[in-house]
């Protein structure tokens, strides 16, 4: 082997490496990437649910009403249509969030009244749901039934 021989392998060892970083790179940033679009995905569907459970309780005038508006809304987004053992759990537990938001929406009678913290809730719901669960809560959303159209025939 000749002088040129052992430059060219040295570049060949170098050109090597830089691709195999490279590469290590792209996967790197394709599972970030996959990682910020379920993140980002997530939070909407947590956004979208909490607007929709708000504006179900917010003309409620009892606890009870309010719970089962909250309830109602929740069945609806997730088109759960019959009972389960494992949704009425679900409902069971979600309904501290809704406690919370309906806790929230009630005057204060001071300022130094400390509301409900409805984040913290919904945190507890879903650390709750992740423990008990194989996915996390927001994947319920992804099976989602598009309205099936009514044919007269």
């Amino acid at each position: 082997m000749g002088p040129a021989q052992s430059y060219l392998d040295a570049l060949k060892l170098s050109a090597e490496r830089c691709a195999a970083a490279e590469d290590e790179f792209r996967r790197g940033i394709t599972e970030r990437t996959r990682q910020l679009e379920k993140e980002r995905s997530f939070a909407f569907r947590r956004l979208n649910l909490m607007k929709e459970i708000s504006a179900a309780i917010a003309g409620a005038e009892s606890e009870e009403i309010a719970m089962a508006a909250a309830t109602a809304a929740l069945r609806a987004k997730l088109g759960w249509v019959s009972d389960s053992e494992a949704r009425m759990q679900v409902v069971s537990r979600f309904a501290t969030v809704a406690q919370a938001m309906f806790a929230g929406l009630a005057p204060s009678e001071s300022d130094d009244e400390a509301k409900p913290d409805v984040i913290k809730s919904l945190a507890a719901f879903e650390a709750w749901y992740a423990e008990t669960h194989p996915h996390p809560f927001w994947f319920l959303f992804e099976n989602y039934m598009p309205e099936t159209p009514v044919v007269d025939f």
